[in-house]
């Protein structure tokens, strides 16, 4: 019998693998992202975490394994496969043009053309400006103006910017690189507000992040990677202190949970 729509995931990995010469940085590692969920990807440095988001945003080929989008295997050869299946990731140094501004930002790629001479392109403008106007208003991000460039925001209001024009085309996923690295503590907050209201209307979203207290503000579930393995994969509950210690516990290797299931 068919699955009902709402219980097949978003995104599905199954045993990926990759290696780069003789270090293997993914050893069969599974993932699901249900929709509007907030999933936690945590990990020391080299667990593996960059690579299995690279290979689900199209940029890593896994040497071996699966990539189901709402139960459809697929195979991404580039970054522009996976857009166009609806994967957008956010990188941490934002990816944008910081001498253009917000609207050119957000259609970066994928201008509005007004119409073509030739070889050339005159390009919208003006329903450019007025299509980012409505998805701000829509993410509830404030901005001075759309006409603003790039280089004159904070470091929040660049990353609300970054996180904005990867909802801007039909995003299924949409996947943060260490979202509030590097930001004040105000900054902090307003991306995770973003990320609640991203969620609240109905996003499937992936953070990587080394701070646990953003995953326990606004994540439903965390999978926690240790040498390119899966070592947890469970609901964010508990209180914070709890939960920081039972991340740590996992990332240092003093609890491994799927190992134990392998080898009962």
């Amino acid at each position: 019998m068919p699955q009902p729509v709402d219980s097949v995931p978003v995104v599905e990995m199954r045993n990926i693998k990759k290696s780069f010469g003789a270090v293997q940085a993914l050893r069969g590692v599974d993932l699901v992202l249900n929709k509007n969920e907030v999933l936690g990807l945590v990990g020391d440095n080299a667990a593996g975490k960059s690579t299995l988001m690279k290979v689900l945003s199209g940029a890593y080929i896994p040497d071996e394994g699966e990539i189901l989008i709402e139960g459809q295997p697929v195979h991404f050869s580039n970054p522009m496969d996976a857009r166009r299946m609806g994967i957008e990731m956010v990188y941490q140094d934002y990816a944008l043009a910081n001498n253009l501004d917000v609207s050119a930002n957000v259609f970066l790629g994928r201008e509005v053309v007004k119409y073509r001479v030739g070889p050339f392109q005159v390009m919208d403008y003006h329903q450019m400006e007025e299509e980012t106007r409505e998805l701000l208003t829509r993410l509830n991000i404030r901005l001075p103006s759309v006409k603003q460039k790039v280089e004159r925001l904070s470091g929040g209001q660049r990353q609300a910017v970054a996180i904005a024009r990867a909802t801007a085309f039909n995003a299924k996923v949409i996947i943060m690189d260490e979202p509030t690295a590097a930001l004040s503590v105000a900054s902090t907050q307003q991306v995770l507000d973003l990320i609640q209201e991203l969620k609240d209307q109905g996003a499937s979203i992936i953070i990587i992040s080394h701070r646990l207290e953003d995953i326990f503000q606004v994540g439903d579930r965390m999978i926690v990677l240790r040498q390119g393995r899966k070592v947890c994969d469970t609901p964010v509950s508990g209180d914070l202190h709890n939960f920081r210690e039972q991340v740590v516990a996992y990332m240092i290797g003093a609890r491994d949970d799927f190992a134990a299931k392998a080898t009962a």
